[in-house]
């Protein structure tokens, strides 16, 4: 362990940015494919009134998504079996960063004039050609965002490396909305009323796929996984278990209605912005100012959400949210052509969505805490897996909208802002303002009547899960046997001065409850394995651990009393659940004038949860005796 800790360090700038540098290229690509496809699809693949062959291509679209919903656990398990001399997730990132890069990029054509010559079977090339691309994008991301967890094992340095992959994303997802029209005009022979024609799109289609393939090379050779028993024997994830995890986790399901209501809302509403820059300002060549405002709001809303969060708690840092983003969109219903407003209004959409993806993000991981109170296991991969699935699902339906509202609004190929009635701007603004502000109304009302999972909520139940751990809501990856009969020394696992158990503040360890233990008032904020075993759960506040031995010694960890209520600051843990863990290596840390500063005590409780397995339970050391990481401070023995 220590010799990777050492090896992380020396790379670490290295991983960082080499690993925003891959989460730039990631969201470049999933802007270009969720954003601003559909632009080239409506205004540029067919002649004026193939409105027949738009809609095929959107149902298309948005049916082989759909469908590529219930491919991806296929792919996450494929993942999870991968074992080359590259690791597990290089070589997906790799082939999948290049064959859908080069497939998109091929999507940007019309094949050699294939859709006007032969276009059923220009149709089922696309399809071929779309759900591959899908697919092999799909392998990218997801091992992408999985390479992070075998970066590292520190989860101060993870911390870091998703601040940098989240700048990466946004520059990312942003620069595109910059580039993208005066690229497209730069390369178009005709500037076609600003919309450019086919070479033009072609022309950055092609520069996608550049840009993704470089990137994708930058992360390969810049970053390297460490290996670890922690990454071995994951379990499939099936669509149908993620279903069962939903019904079963009430908190799970309406934050999942909620937030999938507002991923159609919003995709609708962000892939219109275009074409209203197209087709009704006239001035397409100005939409780089939404996507140059757009990351630098970004880079604020995402700094500030964790300072928003502690003053006013999430949920009304959401309303609040909301409220600007309803603003936003009335302030473009009346705003014509005035390109000042224009910005102003979409800017006040765009601005909010980064801290409501938090918002709702830490939502769904408090829900695990959650639906392991409730339901009696652990279903952490699962609880997680939802959100990427409703991101794509939003992605799909309002993908399917947008070309029908082209269509109607008379916005695709042959049109021009010249050629828009009033009464065209009219119903696209029914389409792609009325019906996201209801979509949004409609999540946000059930966010509001069915999710009750505060930070507040979240802390009691941690602290339910702490005094019930070892009894129910087991989530056991020891030996799953009981304790093996013998002797056992038990050594400190941090430094401090010895205090009786039943002399602490908390009732629940002091009675015995937990087990039988000790309590110390720490010297140090190193926290050390005691034996050689496997960590059984390290607790999402990261103030507590559990952890057994070879032999079944099951031992909890707990640093300080309320420190639950601290969510993480000033804790550091450097093992997960699954590893295994060697006597004397560092397993935690934490910051103990950061306790102190919140006003919590910082004693350290540590007990034998499964005491009652042993016929005898000695607590070696006298009051006020100093202890050391090395000090026996108890003796177990099975008959």
């Amino acid at each position: 362990m220590k010799d990777n800790v050492q090896q992380e360090k020396g790379n670490k700038w290295v991983t960082r940015i080499s690993y925003a540098i891959g989460a730039f290229g990631n969201d470049w690509f999933y802007a270009v494919l969720s954003t601003y496809f559909i632009m080239f699809v409506t205004s540029h693949l067919f002649g004026k009134g193939d409105n027949a062959m738009i809609l095929y291509i959107t149902n298309i679209i948005a049916l082989l998504r759909i469908v590529e919903l219930f491919i991806d656990p296929i792919i996450g398990n494929a993942i999870d079996r991968t074992k080359t001399r590259w690791g597990k997730f290089k070589p997906w990132i790799f082939g999948g960063g290049m064959v859908s890069s080069i497939a998109l990029a091929v999507l940007f054509t019309n094949m050699g004039g294939l859709n006007r010559t032969h276009p059923f079977i220009y149709l089922a090339i696309f399809a071929v050609l779309y759900i591959s691309m899908d697919i092999f994008y799909s392998f990218k991301d997801t091992s992408f965002w999985s390479e992070m967890s075998s970066l590292t094992f520190d989860s101060g340095e993870r911390e870091k490396i998703s601040t940098f992959a989240r700048i990466g994303s946004n520059i990312g997802a942003n620069l595109v909305g910059m580039v993208i029209m005066p690229l497209v005009l730069f390369f178009s022979l005709t500037k076609n009323g600003g919309s450019g024609d086919l070479r033009g799109w072609s022309m950055f289609g092609m520069i996608t796929a550049a840009i993704v393939i470089i990137t994708v090379l930058v992360v390969c050779f810049g970053t390297h996984e460490l290996d670890s028993d922690l990454r071995k024997n994951k379990e499939e994830t099936k669509l149908k278990d993620v279903f069962k995890v939903l019904l079963g986790n009430d908190q799970l399901m309406w934050t999942a209605v909620s937030y999938g209501l507002y991923c159609i809302g919003i995709n609708i509403f962000n892939s219109a912005e275009l074409y209203y820059f197209t087709y009704v300002l006239g001035e397409s060549s100005k939409f780089a100012i939404i996507g140059t405002i757009n990351m630098i709001l970004g880079f604020f809303s995402i700094s500030a959400f964790p300072a928003l969060a502690k003053k006013f708690n999430r949920k009304n840092v959401f309303y609040a949210c909301i409220l600007i983003m309803f603003c936003g969109a009335g302030l473009l219903a009346i705003a014509g052509k005035n390109l000042a407003l224009v910005v102003l209004a979409m800017e006040m959409f765009a601005a909010p969505q980064a801290v409501i993806f938090l918002v709702i993000l830490m939502t769904i991981t408090d829900s695990i805490e959650y639906g392991q109170l409730k339901l009696g296991h652990r279903d952490e991969s699962l609880t997680l897996s939802v959100r990427p699935l409703l991101d794509k699902l939003g992605g799909a339906i309002a993908g399917w909208c947008i070309g029908p509202i082209a269509i109607l609004s008379h916005m695709t190929s042959g049109y021009t802002y010249k050629t828009i009635t009033p009464g065209n701007v009219m119903t696209f603004k029914l389409f792609v303002i009325a019906l996201p502000v209801v979509l949004i109304l409609l999540g946000t009302f059930f966010f509001w009547k069915k999710v009750t999972l505060t930070e507040k909520r979240h802390a009691e139940i941690v602290e339910q899960l702490e005094k019930s751990w070892g009894e129910k809501n087991d989530t056991s990856v020891g030996t799953g046997e009981h304790a093996v009969a013998g002797e056992y020394d038990i050594v400190a696992p941090i430094k401090g001065t010895y205090l009786p158990l039943k002399d602490v503040s908390d009732q629940t360890f002091a009675s015995g409850q937990m087990g039988q233990g000790f309590a110390l008032k720490p010297s140090d904020g190193a926290v050390y394995a005691p034996f050689d075993g496997v960590v059984r759960q390290v607790f999402p506040t990261r103030h507590a651990i559990g952890i057994e031995s070879e032999h079944g010694v099951i031992m909890l960890i707990h640093i300080g009393i309320g420190t639950v209520n601290m969510h993480g600051t000033g804790f550091v843990s450097y093992v997960e659940q699954g590893q295994q863990i060697h006597k004397g290596e560092e397993i935690m840390e934490f910051w103990d004038p950061a306790i102190k500063k919140a006003g919590y005590d910082d004693t350290v409780m540590v007990t034998i949860t499964n005491t009652k397995e042993f016929d005898q339970v000695d607590v070696l050391p006298k009051d006020n005796q100093t202890i050391d990481s090395s000090t026996n401070v108890m003796k177990l023995i099975k008959n």
